[in-house]
């Protein structure tokens, strides 16, 4: 009878499982038993036996297939026997209901993902016979606190731990030769790590957003540290790269900002990208004569950094390398470089001033972008290209120092928004014809050559002003200048009174620009608003208002001893008077001007029409 039911049940469930005995399901491999998932979750404790008796013949249980528990929320607890050899993949994934588990000393290996996302997990003891930690086998398990892992283990595989955001202490035995990547990614809780002598290998992510990490020590045999391996840690503020390791690999260490100091040993020579980005604690770093090699943006965003020495090995400075370092007061560019990257420097805004050696050849765009602090530049002679940018929106650029005989060819932006129409370019003698007529070194507002000698400078003339048809208008004897003018009335502002005494006067100025010109010396003159009667009451007119008083503008401009008036009529005559009334002569307009000599330094009235207005003389 025995048999004949087992016959039907074989018959029915072959393609899931075996055999059912007290609630577990098996499979067989010849004389084994292997656990496996059946029709029913798993739920509460489960014990599984060494061995399972179905007719009449006996069956050890050798091992636990993969996904045999998988999402059996119910499970809080498995005993496994001794006679159990192997657990498959996933064999308890997302089992979130267990709490604890003890693997037995049959087992060599825990597989990937074998207790992935348990989170209810708290404790599990690893037997010494465990050789090998499978990637993601513990992943999630966010209920752990602290874990053993014993002397057998030689391999902790990628994303072993990751995310035991509960763990707070590990120890990791001088068995283990590597620590594969992101095995321990995103163990906030971790505070410290001892990485035994053993380990060669820290894996990419290792120990990536380990957050509430302050301390870790790296032994002398570990080789390589993979990117990203302490990416994130911003609880570190110290750290020593031993001399066994020759590559900071890419985002090493990147936003560790609470990192005061590093220590990069002999041994290295390459430096890729991003590998201290954001260490904005970071207040300086001495890179060693080994390195050849920085990458892209390596410092970028070290805020903190006050000054930076660059070795002679290192030939190119690559896109970005310290970008938005604001801190940055100075600068040692080698002579072996020979290329100045993209947005290299950009933002340095505590950079007042750089010197580029003669072994560039190339400063690419952006280069130096944004150094508002930069006051001066040096470039050296070999210099062939200056791109876009390169020196841009350095507001504050007084002189620049540029050695190459033959012009660089330079992008028309390269000093955008400097206002080198300030600054003075100095460059060899033999060279200042060719800088004065090439853009945009002819936009500098003083040149100076490199031997001491200072280049003659052309200057706008100084504009006049004048009042004609109701319009100012302004006129220079240097052709193609621009004209900037500012117009003042001294009656604008608030008033809180119940009276204003209205002058009708502004005050005019005016300087002459043009690109390769020193600026013109500032012109100044007054317009007055002049009423035909001379007041705007009392004239017998009955009504009479602001409103309907004719009224004409009259500009004076005065400089040198000389009075120029502008706005009169043809013939008009103008008399001039000292201050004690004494008449100094007079002056007829012609097409609308005249003009008047007297001393510099006095002050004389001119009367228009019924009007008298007072004139100091400059």
């Amino acid at each position: 009878m025995t048999t004949l039911i087992l016959s039907v049940f074989f018959t029915i469930s072959a393609s899931a499982y075996d055999v059912e005995v007290d609630g577990i399901y098996y499979i067989f491999a010849k004389k084994f038993a292997i656990v496996t998932s059946g029709d029913k979750k798993y739920e509460g404790e489960v014990i599984i036996p060494e061995s399972i008796t179905v007719n009449e013949e006996n069956y050890t249980v050798t091992g636990i297939q993969e996904k045999a528990f998988e999402n059996c929320t119910g499970l809080t607890s498995v005993t496994i026997p001794n006679s159990v050899t192997t657990i498959g993949d996933f064999a308890f994934a997302y089992c979130s209901g267990l709490t604890s588990i003890t693997i037995p000393n049959s087992v060599t290996r825990i597989e990937p993902y074998t207790f992935y996302d348990c989170c209810g997990l708290t404790t599990i003891t690893i037997p010494n016979s465990v050789t090998t930690i499978g990637n993601y086998a513990f992943y999630d398990c966010i209920g752990f606190t602290s874990i053993t892992i014993p002397n057998s283990v030689t391999t902790i595989g990628g994303g072993a731990f990751r995310d035991c955001s509960g763990l707070t202490s590990i120890t990791i035995p001088n068995s283990v030769t590597t620590i594969g990547g992101g095995a321990f990614e995103g163990c906030s809780g971790l505070t410290s790590i001892t990485i035994p002598n053993s380990v060669t290998t820290i894996g990419d992510h290792a120990f990536c957003d380990c957050s509430g990490l302050t301390t870790i020590t790296i032994p002398n045999s570990v080789t390589t540290i993979g990117n990203s391996a302490f990416r994130g840690c911003s609880g570190l503020t110290s750290i020593t790269i031993p001399n066994s390791v020759t590559s900071i690999d890419f985002f090493t260490f990147y936003d560790c900002y609470g990192l005061t100091t590093i220590t990069i040993p002999n041994s290295v020579t390459t430096i890729k990208g991003s590998a201290f980005t954001n260490c904005s604690d970071l207040t300086s770093i001495t890179i060693p004569n080994s390195v050849t090699s920085i990458g892209d943006g390596a410092f970028r965003g070290c805020s903190g950094l006050t000054s930076v020495t660059i070795p002679n090995s290192v030939t190119t400075i690559l896109e970005g390398t310290f970008s938005g370092c604001s801190g940055l007061t100075s600068i040692t560019i080698p002579n072996s470089v020979t290329r100045i990257g993209n947005g290299a420097f950009r933002g340095c805004s505590g950079l007042t001033s750089v010197t580029i050696p003669n072994s560039v050849t190339s400063i690419d765009s952006e280069a130096f972008e944004g150094c508002s602090g930069l006051v001066s530049i040096k470039i050296g002679a070999g210099v062939k290209y200056i791109y876009t940018g390169a020196f841009a929106a350095c507001k504050e650029l007084e002189t620049v120092t540029c050695l190459a005989e033959e012009v660089p060819e330079t992008s028309s932006d390269a000093f955008y928004e400097s206002w080198i129409a300030y600054a003075t370019l100095t460059v060899p003698e033999c060279a200042l014809q060719a800088y004065k007529t090439s853009e945009p070194w002819s936009g500098f507002g003083t040149f100076k050559t490199v031997e001491g000698t200072e280049a003659e400078t052309k200057k706008c003339e100084t504009p006049t002003i004048s009042f004609v048809d109701g319009k100012l208008t302004f006129d220079s004897a240097t052709e193609g200048v621009e004209y900037v003018s500012e117009v003042k009335c001294p009656d604008a502002g608030n008033y809180y009174t119940d009276e204003i005494n209205l002058a009708a006067c502004y005050d005019i100025s005016v300087t002459a620009m043009k690109t390769g010109y020193e600026n013109s010396d500032v012109a100044t003159a007054k317009l007055y608003w002049l009423t035909s009667s001379g007041t705007l009451e009392g004239s017998g007119s009955t009504g009479s208002t602001i409103n309907n008083v004719a009224m004409r503008g009259i500009a004076i401009q005065s400089a040198g001893g000389f009075i120029t008036i502008s706005g009169l009529d043809n013939n008009e005559m103008v008399r001039f008077y000292a201050l004690d009334g004494k008449a100094l002569g007079t002056a007829t307009a012609i097409n609308g001007t005249t003009s008047f000599t007297v001393q510099s330094g006095t002050v004389v009235v001119a009367q228009i029409g019924n009007e008298s207005i007072k004139i100091a003389v400059e």
